[in-house]
């Protein structure tokens, strides 16, 4: 199922998407690599040391004033952590999700305590999934190998936004989705065109359609593919429908991405 599109007014939910997808841009020349050589914003030292405080607060049997949660994780958690897994730094979640910076510091050491991981390059690589996500429960074994679908959105940076939407829309005739700020989508028979303003000339980065994105991405790591993270969900649509994708390396050791819409009912 397909996000909602062709509206040209811009929802809550639209705005947060565009936030995040223009954060692909920016970060992806930089992704973790699979060896865990990411550098952290926070020192392994003070991170440890956040670890060793969240550890006395466990044992000192310290009550939270919210009730308890059945899922791994808690609610903020789960953002936190969605965000470090698409390769934001905590400064940048602070920023998009609105917390303190030290709030998100104290969710990582959190969730690398809960989860029993060394360290923030190994969260990149957890596969955990919500218990609320849609595609809890819906995820299965193919008995037929996976393959590549439809191209599904192709992300372009351009040197000035307002030039390149009056550009695309009225010279090449494709049809509007939605904008914000420096960033606008349109629908291109199907495939998402996302534009975001920068500065410089970069490669396109193509997300490949998938129908279970963590399929695909368990056969294509055995075939050899180098994926920057694991399959996360990144979004939620205000009709349910949620968007994941997990970036991988080509030849040349460029993005690429697959993606895929889990919606409700799918």
């Amino acid at each position: 199922m397909r996000p909602p599109g062709g509206c040209i007014g811009l929802s809550n939910s639209q705005r947060q998407y565009g936030v995040w997808l223009r954060a692909d841009h920016l970060l992806l020349g930089t992704a973790p690599a699979v060896d865990g050589g990411h550098k952290e914003i926070v020192g392994a030292g003070r991170e440890n040391a956040c670890n060793r405080r969240y550890a006395w607060a466990m044992d000192s049997k310290r009550q939270r004033g919210r009730p308890p949660s059945s899922d791994v994780l808690t609610p903020a958690e789960w953002r936190v952590a969605e965000a470090v897994r698409h390769g934001l730094t905590n400064r940048q979640i602070a920023e998009r999700q609105g917390v303190s910076l030290d709030a998100v510091k104290f969710h990582v050491a959190n969730i690398l305590v809960k989860l029993s991981l060394p360290g923030r390059s190994a969260l990149h690589h957890w596969e955990g999934v919500r218990l609320d996500s849609c595609i809890t429960g819906g995820r299965h074994q193919m008995d037929e190998p996976v393959g590549i679908g439809r191209i599904g959105q192709i992300a372009r940076t351009v040197r000035d936004i307002e030039t390149a939407r009056k550009w695309y829309g009225e010279v090449l005739g494709l049809r509007h989705l939605y904008s914000f700020g420096n960033i606008t989508f349109f629908d291109c028979d199907g495939t998402r065109l996302f534009l975001s303003e920068g500065e410089g000339a970069s490669n396109s980065i193509i997300y490949f359609q998938v129908s279970n994105v963590h399929d695909a991405h368990a056969a294509l790591a055995e075939r050899g593919v180098e994926f920057m993270n694991a399959p996360h969900m990144i979004h939620r649509h205000d009709n349910g429908v949620e968007e994941w994708m997990a970036f991988f390396k080509d030849v040349d050791g460029q993005p690429l991405a697959i993606i895929a819409q889990i919606g409700p009912e799918t």
